[in-house]
This record gives C-alpha cells, structure tokens and sequence, in this order.
C-alpha cells in the first residue's frame, strides 16, 4: 500500500509538473509574441524616426542641388560674357581706330604715287652697298656715252 500511495502520489507530482510545464511553455509563447510585438514596436519607431532623417536629408540635398545648379548657371553665364567681350575688348584696344586706318591709307597712297613717280624717274636703278666704307653704287652701262662738262654722268642699269 505504500508503494502504492508513493507511486500515485508520484504521478499526482509528474501531472502537476507537466501542468507546470505546459503552463511554462505557454508564458514562454507569450512572452515571446509580447518581447517580438515590443521590438516590432520599437523597430517601427526607429524605422520613423530614420525615415524622418532620411527626408530631412533629401530635402537638404535637393536644396543644395538648386543651390549649385543656380550657383553653375551664373558661373556659366558669367564665364560667356567674359568670353565674349575679351575679344571685343582686345579688338578695340589692339586695332587702330577708323581715324588711324584713314590715314594709313592717305599714307600708303601717297607711297604709292611716289613710287611711281620714282620708277618713272629711275627709281629702278640697280643699286647695292659696296666696299669696306660701305658706300652705295650703282651699275652703269659700259657702253653708254658719258654726259656732264667733265664727261664723268653715265646712264645706269635699271632692273
């Protein structure tokens, strides 16, 4: 009888030790949907909080985008006018004036008429530097006759 009293009394423990059990596996799924539910809570407030930033950010950069964009545009534009009134400037600084190339032609025609005037009048002498003195001379025509009171004029070589 005693044996049977320990063995029931035996089974009554193991019953209500896999009672506990069970009731410890249960708190133990509860305990794990609250401790998933609670950091699925706080993840999702942190996710808010970083999508928040991340707006933020784009914002500041698409701001900045603009910025630049603007900032290039003007640089562009500035750097074409300075491109294309240094050779206006140049030209105007480095070309005579309209008064200036006028009277470089008076002058170029005037040259000209005189050096008409000296091919018509022997300008086409053939001349060169000669001697140590570096004297100018000119070729005569041996067989010419001589002119002058003393006989000393030749006519010379014209090229």
């Amino acid at each position: 009888m005693r044996c049977g009293l320990l063995l029931e009394s035996a089974q009554l423990q193991q019953r209500a030790a896999a009672e506990g059990l069970e009731r410890l596996q249960a708190h133990t799924r509860d305990l794990d949907a609250i401790v998933r539910d609670e950091i699925r809570r706080t993840l999702i407030d942190e996710l808010k909080g970083l999508s928040a930033e991340v707006t933020a950010a784009v914002a500041s950069l698409r701001a900045a985008r603009r910025s630049l964009h603007l900032r290039l545009g003007v640089g562009a534009v500035g750097l074409g006018v300075a491109a294309a009134t240094a050779p206006l400037v140049l030209a105007w600084w480095l070309l005579p004036s309209a008064s200036q190339v006028a009277a470089l032609r008076a002058e170029r025609d005037a040259l000209r008429r005189n050096i008409a005037t000296l091919s018509l009048h022997g300008g086409r002498i053939d001349w060169r530097v000669c001697g140590a003195a570096r004297r100018l001379c000119v070729r005569i025509a041996h067989g010419s006759p001589a002119f002058g009171p003393h006989a000393d004029y030749r006519l010379v070589v014209e090229r």
